[in-house]
């Protein structure tokens, strides 16, 4: 049996640009590119020798199972070949990218990992809200808002009692259950930001507050995939539309008296 190579690649939170150098290189020497749904379609132009074959889910259709995947890993590599498995935002960010991997080690193939910049972090910097700020956030918790058995991570009760920013991944279908664990830490006017399809052309956000993020969502129709972002540093992204908006209105009233 020939080895061959799996190289598991994060393809970072949307934006085409926001792969990394080491991540186009892998796509450039692959033989098979495995990918998911939310990966940009743009990406797989840097696959230009490789078969590509779509593995992910849309509005909860599976192409493939889990299972189905990792037998497809090891076929391909099996015949020497090197398969990328390219991944939205970080693949060890809830990516099972460390399943596969540990999965096609098991039958002697090499495996690699490629970092991306995870959309836990990068998301919400695309709209001016850090996760940490001094005086705001010490530390910041990722958490996935539905686990393996489609519950609620118990996580998020813990998360909800500290002065941390709580960032939630997959979590809009549990929002209000998300939403009454803050609640019942009294913690109603804590900002809320949620952000759907970060840092592409489709992205939208919302922000209100714990008692209001709810009504927001449904008004703007927020939905999956999208992060939700609890804590103080959402306000930063206003601060800084309030000083670029002042900073314009100064610099256009220095120029009605010129």
């Amino acid at each position: 049996m020939l080895r061959g190579k799996l190289t598991v690649v994060g393809a970072g939170p949307g934006d085409v640009d926001l792969i990394t150098l080491k991540g186009i290189k892998a796509l450039q020497s692959a033989d098979v590119v495995l990918y998911d749904a939310l990966v940009s379609p743009e990406l797989l132009d840097y696959a230009t020798k490789a078969e590509k074959v779509f593995v992910g889910k849309r509005k909860g259709c599976y192409s493939y199972q889990q299972n189905q995947i990792n037998d497809l890993i090891v076929e391909r590599a099996s015949q020497g070949l090197h398969v990328v498995r390219l991944k939205g935002g970080d693949p060890f960010v809830f990516g099972r990218g460390a399943e596969e991997m540990e999965y096609a080690a098991g039958f002697g193939v090499e495996v690699e990992v490629v970092p991306g910049i995870s959309s836990s972090v990068s998301v919400p910097a695309s709209q001016n809200i850090p996760v940490t700020k001094r005086g705001a956030a010490e530390s910041f918790w990722v958490i996935t808002g539905t686990t393996k058995e489609h519950k609620l991570s118990n996580d998020v009760a813990l998360a909800a009692k500290s002065n941390a920013t709580v960032i939630i991944l997959m979590g809009m279908s549990k929002l209000g259950e998300i939403m009454e664990l803050f609640k019942n830490e009294e913690k109603e006017n804590t900002p809320v930001a949620i952000i759907q399809n970060g840092t592409t052309e489709n992205e939208k956000i919302g922000i209100g507050t714990v008692a209001s993020i709810e009504h927001k969502a449904k008004e703007q129709q927020l939905s999956n995939p999208a992060i939700i972002v609890i804590g103080e540093v959402v306000n930063h992204r206003q601060r800084v539309l309030d000083i670029q908006r002042e900073y314009q209105f100064q610099g256009e009233k220095l120029q009605e008296r010129v």
